[in-house]
């Protein structure tokens, strides 16, 4: 079995956006962690191995961003983007540690375009031999990217957010 290394994403692939500042006060930390399933006396629970030197196709990956306030003031609308690396499927977001409110949008085209889910794009068929336009959903395995726009990330303030992806 082919082993990879680990290098699925950097932080050169975040994004963040406070509006029109010129530098921002928020730090950005990004920590992955291989989710393994084990079974210790009978009892099924996940075991986390953070930062692992490789992973195998198949292997769960959690993906987690921190984007931390360094200053004194509260921040409003932060905008965090977190893409899928390469050769890695989105699976599932995981439940986010944000003060206040958030919004959680995904993207099937590399970040182009974001929305709610569940995704749908229009895409051209053929009924009865007729060409006609046709709105379906977009299976949450072709996100590209996941945006969440916080409301306000208050003065020395850090919220977490992240997802779960398979490796390819």
């Amino acid at each position: 079995m082919n082993r990879f290394p680990i290098t699925l994403l950097t932080l050169a692939g975040l994004s963040v956006g406070v509006g029109l500042a010129q530098t921002s006060p928020i730090t950005l930390a990004l920590v992955q962690e291989l989710v393994r399933t084990v079974t210790v006396n009978g009892k099924t629970s996940e075991a986390l191995t953070p930062a692992p030197k490789s992973v195998v196709p198949g292997d769960l990956v959690r993906q987690q961003l921190t984007a931390t306030n360094t200053s004194d003031r509260p921040i409003n609308r932060v905008v965090l983007k977190l893409p899928v690396p390469e050769h890695a499927t989105y699976i599932a977001v995981e439940r986010s540690d944000v003060p206040g409110e958030v919004r959680t949008e995904f993207s099937a085209d590399g970040g182009k375009t974001f929305g709610l889910a569940p995704l749908k794009k229009t895409v051209l068929i053929t009924e009865n031999g007729q060409s006609v336009h046709k709105e379906v959903t977009v299976p949450p395995s072709d996100y590209t990217t996941v945006r969440w726009t916080l409301n306000q990330l208050p003065a020395r303030a850090q919220a977490t957010v992240g997802f779960r992806m398979r490796v390819d």
